[in-house]
């Protein structure tokens, strides 16, 4: 069943509650796995038309792509708007390229004083910008937000490229991209807080060749993670190719296939077996490269392996601690972690002040804020409607003055008796009732409502918590965050 809903549920559901409570005397990344369709005739044929290629190759991978002049056969690009991220997580950044100046997610500086490591992570798809993805929630069977990294507390830097986000240059569609990713790596080893020995590198199918190919390129990555990379480029997407498509050199240049034993740091490929695992055992059959390794994983498709197996990464890179890098992953761990219970954790939160209220508190980045349409109070909601219970949740809060208000203690009788379970609290030094309730709505769904009211000097101050039953487990720690941050001022 289609649980999305109306915003205005909101209003209407709070306009029911608020009667009662005068009544009571209280105040957009990749779809679909890049599926090969290979077969050992086509990789025969390949082989042959290698032959007839003005490429030298003998020269290493770097020493090639240096000196081929990509031809464009049109010229791509966006000039798509980039939010601003998560404050006190992300910093919005630029970093020196070839082309230019290209932006930048980068995680904020802890402030202890250390060096940390970090993983430049390339999402999935061919779009060449950044924008709010990382911070949307990471669905079990679907995560190729990377926020499992910065969620283990790895410094993670999300890079846009070249022609994307109104950066200069084109779409290259696999080959300036790799430039501009051994440039993200020269920008993160600059931080004054980022270990230049302890970066790493990481992405997912259109992003996971791209690393393929920058672990080709350069020694730079102390590791690199690739999830769903393709061997040649011809078994993606051909619309999306903005490159001269009757050279056959082109395709050389951007097909990791041919340049695996250029690799010098651990570079792990790690596939589901209904995804592009024939590309992957096709590079493990073509190499013997002791760097390279590769990781089929049964009963998984080309996204299912991305929520368990960062987290499995994440744990590997903040253990890798060494002078030189120990990191090592085997297929038992990897299967092992494949069988864990689905975890989501709490959303990147940044911080609203009410100056009316003398008020802060810290809420999910993603939901917006809004004076409800009579004026009476404020809504927060998340600017997308996807089935889970960070945008499915949402906020209403009401002020009311001290004069004509009951006390929170009547206040807790009135929803006792409403079915409500009650439980007296302290919320930012002041005393507050916590009440909570399933309860039907008219369109027949289950609800879940948590209601804390506050009394502070000025009178309350209301916050109500709505979701769907079914999410209640995974919603109410994130309530229990917000009802932890918010403080008055004295």
């Amino acid at each position: 069943m289609n649980r999305k809903w109306s915003k205005g549920f909101l209003v209407l559901f709070m306009a029911v509650l608020t009667a009662f409570m005068a009544a009571c005397g209280s105040s957009e990344p990749e779809k679909s796995a890049e599926k090969t369709v290979g077969s050992p005739e086509e990789s025969s044929q390949e082989k042959e038309a290698l032959s007839g290629s003005k490429i030298d190759m003998s020269l290493s991978f770097a020493q090639a792509h240096d000196a081929f002049t990509t031809t464009l056969a049109r010229e791509e690009n966006d000039d798509y708007s980039i939010p601003a991220p998560p404050e006190g997580l992300f910093e919005q950044v630029s970093y020196s390229s070839k082309v230019g100046d290209l932006a930048a997610y980068v995680s904020s500086d802890p402030g202890d004083g250390e060096k940390h490591p970090m993983i430049i992570w390339v999402v999935g798809g061919w779009g060449n910008g950044i924008d709010d993805f990382p911070w949307t929630y990471p669905e079990w069977d679907n995560d190729q937000t990377g926020s499992a990294f910065w969620q283990a507390g790895v410094l993670t830097m999300y890079p846009s490229f070249r022609g994307g986000n109104g950066n200069p240059g084109n779409y290259e569609a696999l080959f300036g991209e790799v430039d501009d990713i051994v440039s993200a790596y020269e920008y993160a080893a600059s931080l004054p807080y980022v270990d230049p020995e302890r970066i790493y590198l990481g992405g997912h199918s259109t992003g996971g060749t791209r690393a393929l190919l920058a672990s080709e390129y350069t020694d730079k990555f102390r590791a690199v993670f690739c999830f769903g990379p393709v061997d040649e480029i011809k078994y993606h997407n051909n619309t999306q190719f903005t490159f001269d498509m009757d050279n056959e050199d082109e395709y050389i240049m951007r097909s990791p296939i041919h340049w695996l034993d250029d690799i010098k740091s651990p570079t792990f490929l790690i596939e589901g077996r209904e995804g592009n695992s024939e590309n992957l055992e096709r590079m493990l059959e073509e190499s013997e490269n002791d760097k390279l390794h590769g990781y089929v994983i049964e009963g998984a498709d080309h996204f299912s392996t991305l929520a368990p197996l960062t987290r499995v990464v994440a744990q590997k890179i903040l253990e890798d601690t060494g002078a030189e890098s120990t990191l090592s992953i085997t297929q038992e761990e990897l299967d092992a972690a494949m069988t864990q219970e689905p975890s989501a954790p709490t959303p990147a939160m940044t911080v609203r002040r009410l100056e009316e209220l003398g008020m802060s508190f810290s809420c999910p980045y993603l939901w917006e804020i809004a004076e409800n349409e009579d004026g009476s109070g404020l809504n927060l909601y998340s600017r997308y409607e996807e089935e889970n219970p960070w945008d499915l949740s949402a906020l209403y809060i009401t002020s009311y003055t001290s004069e004509g208000s009951g006390d929170l203690q009547s206040f807790g009788e009135t929803m006792k008796a409403q079915g409500f379970a009650v439980n007296e609290i302290s919320v930012g030094g002041y005393p507050a009732i916590d009440a909570s309730a399933s309860s039907p709505g008219d369109d027949g769904q289950i609800y879940y409502q948590r209601y804390v009211s506050i009394q502070n000097d000025a009178g309350y101050v209301d916050f109500n918590f709505i979701t769907f039953e079914d999410y209640r487990e995974e919603a109410d720690p994130l309530f229990q965050n917000v009802i932890d941050s918010i403080g008055f001022d004295s």
